[in-house]
């Protein structure tokens, strides 16, 4: 039981990660309507951001991550002024296509900078525990719980009370109805992408205070929130971080029990469990846990 318990702890701890960066592809397909594949670069450029402002700059670890977050935030920004503004008015799947793009663009610059070698980040007692109730956690993954529990409450109350966020909530749902009322739906995609990019920095600075670090193949991370925004619904914000959780505890259940319990599957199929899940969950609810229902009269 204690093992079953701190497994769930630990896929708790992973589906962090995968909320975090789940929430940044809802943000941008609630405004845009359009599925961002440039997540995982942007993940990668936030924990370099961070890696960069604790190594050269000699910032301890919170003031390193603010500062990933504000870089992050003008590169998601910058991405999106430059390569989809452009575009605005082209079909979606168009603008998908781009977003690789630029996902490919940005893990060449990356790499380059990277080169062979990991980059980490130091989280001020990161390899201490934890323990209670025979439960044992690291410093640097409470410190993940923590702050993406933060994010979530501070974007749910963005979006209820924030004439920012209700105006994002409005264009989500009506894009020329938002703009008839006034609103600058440039300047919310802008904000959009600029949330996602911020989002994607926390997660990518706490992975880099992982033991491994960043390296050249990180960004297969951020793959894995696919699955999760599939499973809790491609426009809702609570689905993401339910997504994302199950995500994690999956992922890792399945890496603790399946080699014991169903070894015909063979070696790794954790990595396959949560599009196993996902395509399980569309079975039943195509549109995902939470999503909305999209109804097209002819």
């Amino acid at each position: 039981m204690t093992q079953f318990l701190q497994t769930l702890l630990n896929g708790f701890a992973q589906g962090s990660i995968y909320a975090l960066l789940a929430l940044g592809y809802v943000m941008i397909f609630k405004a845009t309507h359009v599925i961002s594949f440039a997540q995982p670069a942007l993940m990668v450029c936030g924990g370099l951001f961070a890696y960069h402002a604790t190594s050269a700059w000699d910032l301890a670890f919170w003031p390193a991550l603010l500062v990933a977050v504000v870089l992050g935030a003008l590169l998601g920004m910058l991405v999106e002024r430059l390569a989809l503004r452009p575009m605005v008015g082209k079909p979606v799947f168009t603008l998908a296509i781009i977003t690789i793009g630029v996902d490919i663009v940005l893990r060449i610059l990356t790499n380059r900078y990277m080169g062979p070698d990991p980059r980490s980040v130091s989280y001020p007692n990161g390899s201490e525990r934890f323990e209670f109730a025979g439960l044992a956690i690291s410093h640097q993954r409470l410190g993940l719980i923590a702050v993406t529990a933060v994010t979530v409450v501070a974007l749910a109350l963005f979006f209820r009370y924030a004439r920012t966020g209700l105006a994002m909530r409005a264009t989500a749902l009506n894009q020329e109805t938002a703009l008839a009322q006034g609103i600058r739906v440039g300047a919310i995609f802008a904000l959009a992408w600029a949330i996602a990019g911020g989002l994607a920095a926390i997660a990518g600075t706490f992975v880099a205070a992982t033991g491994a670090g960043l390296e050249q193949n990180t960004w297969i991370i951020a793959l894995k929130a696919l699955p999760a925004i599939i499973i809790g619904g491609l426009d809702s914000i609570p689905g993401a971080v339910i997504g994302g959780l199950a995500v994690g505890i999956v992922e890792l259940l399945t890496a603790v029990y399946q080699p014991d319990v169903a070894p015909w599957l063979g070696n790794n199929f954790s990595l396959v469990a949560p599009y196993a899940l996902m395509f399980v969950v569309l079975l039943v609810r195509p549109y995902g846990l939470f999503g909305t229902k999209e109804v097209e009269r002819v």
